[in-house]
């Protein structure tokens, strides 16, 4: 009888532990609604999405429905799931001239502004050759318009979209430098590397800053224009008395943009007035240049693969509740500059000290089918050690994924942890984590996709985010945040 008692509250212990570690709702979250939801978000109808556009708002109205369906209560403005919010735009615009020697260049085409100022200028050229020959300690630059031919030599290109983003480490090894010396102007001739980038850069130029109320890019603040120019008129400022004519006009309008807000309340009258916050954002690219041809950037894996993981959360908190509430905000205009984020912690619909975690997502359905990246893990970006304990136990628990501790490190050159959604609410000292399965040669292309996604880990970075929010929906105490948390920038 002893041996019988005995078994019987070895196989209750055992029953409690599997019950622990596996939240109740858990088989509620199948692979086939990921799916069917990826390939519906991520459908070329929202034209990629792209914030401030009526494809976005289109998009945020279907993920809304979803909320509706599922039967999250409402939690944006007026008893909706919708949070409008405003951004401001600053380009340059069309009628923007600039001539060398007399000679018009087509803007966009032949000429490309990669910093705006509203400048108007008729200024001779000072000739600074190859910039990896300049000797900039003993330059004298100020007060003038200086032209320097790019130089890949020392910049590291192994990051994501070096078309795009070489123009702006170009930039900031040597045109820092030069504005720094007093130049009023710098014109940069492209290289190998920059021709074959041009048409990218541009897309990114052409759009040009985008901010909130009050936000650092709301106005244009730059003094001197930076210009890229081709390499086919290196001549022309090679000549003798070069002179260089501009003006650039800046045009300034402000676009809608929306957060998509649903809650589940908890089931403990004390804890249920504390919050579970999931982020996403549901914004992508839009329709741009052609690569492979398409122009259609449908973000699939950036970020429908977390919007449609946080719809399937939601389904399973919505069968079985945890004793703390839940509320999930899908945030607009990420790309722009976590301007959906940035606007909800300013302007919170719950009470901001409720919130005792965030769990953000940001592309969670690509690469090696068995790693994975949680950022937040490591100081100074970790906010909370018990935080980062319950989503390193829910991974043993569940997926099991081999964890990368590369991305998370302040050394690591994409800054992956100041780049999505999280990090406004860490700035404001809320505890925050991101769950990401990194970058890829598809990322912000016509070729992030739904067909390249691979649904089966899909499945288990979402089943590893519930896990991890289970947990902290039913702890008996908020996790604390580290004693002196900073971030470093």
């Amino acid at each position: 009888m002893k041996k019988i008692i005995c078994y019987c509250a070895m196989l209750f212990t055992a029953l409690s532990t599997v019950a622990q570690s596996n939240p109740p709702a858990l088989q509620s979250i199948t692979a086939a609604d990921l799916k069917k939801d990826m390939y519906d978000l991520a459908d070329g109808r929202f034209k990629g999405r792209s914030a401030g556009t009526i494809d976005e708002l289109k998009a945020s109205e279907w993920l809304a429905d979803k909320f509706r369906q599922i039967g999250l209560q409402p939690g944006g403005d007026d008893g909706t799931y919708l949070q409008f919010f405003n951004m401001w735009r600053n380009r340059v615009a069309a009628t923007t001239t600039v001539s060398i020697n007399g000679q018009p260049l087509r803007l966009w085409n032949e000429v490309a502004v990669s910093q705006m100022a509203h400048k108007q200028f008729d200024a001779p050229v000072l000739y600074l050759g190859n910039a990896a020959t300049i000797d900039f300690a003993h330059i004298d630059v100020k007060g003038k318009v200086v032209a320097v031919e790019a130089n890949a030599a020392g910049i590291n290109q192994d990051v994501s979209l070096p078309t795009w983003r070489y123009s702006r480490s170009v930039m900031t090894k040597y045109g820092t430098q030069l504005l720094s010396k007093g130049a009023i102007g710098i014109v940069f001739i492209a290289d190998e590397v920059a021709e074959k980038s041009w048409a990218d850069a541009n897309e990114n130029f052409k759009r040009g800053t985008y901010d909130i109320e009050g936000g650092p890019n709301n106005a244009v603040s730059a003094t001197v224009p930076v210009l890229w120019v081709r390499s086919s008129f290196r001549s022309l400022l090679q000549q003798a008395g070069a002179k260089i004519s501009a003006n650039i006009i800046i045009e300034r309008f402000d676009y809608p943009s929306v957060n998509i807000i649903g809650k589940i309340n908890g089931t403990d009258k004390e804890l249920s007035k504390e919050y579970l916050l999931y982020s996403g954002h549901q914004d992508a690219h839009g329709v741009r240049n052609e690569i492979k041809g398409d122009s259609i950037y449908y973000g699939a894996d950036d970020n429908a693969s977390v919007d449609v993981a946080m719809l399937a959360i939601a389904r399973a908190f919505k069968k079985s509740p945890g004793r703390r509430s839940v509320i999930f905000v899908i945030h607009g205009a990420e790309e722009r500059g976590l301007l959906g984020s940035r606007w909800y912690v300013s302007h919170p619909t719950i009470p901001q000290k409720s919130i005792v975690a965030v769990l953000n997502g940001d592309m969670i359905g690509r690469n090696n089918p068995d790693s994975a990246a949680l950022l937040g893990v490591q100081p100074p970006h970790r906010t909370s050690l018990e935080l980062v304990t319950m989503a390193l136990d829910a991974n043993k628990e569940g997926p099991a994924f081999k964890l990368d501790t590369l991305w998370d490190k302040t050394t690591h050159p994409e800054g992956w942890y100041f780049r999505s959604d999280h990090l406004p609410y860490a700035r404001a000292g809320i505890l925050s984590l991101m769950y990401s399965t990194l970058l890829h040669p598809d990322y912000h292309t016509p070729q992030d996709d739904a067909a390249h996604i691979d649904i089966p880990k899909l499945k288990k970075m979402t089943d590893w985010m519930y896990r991890t929010g289970w947990k902290i929906a039913n702890a008996p105490k908020r996790p604390a945040m580290d004693l002196n948390f900073k971030l470093e920038r």
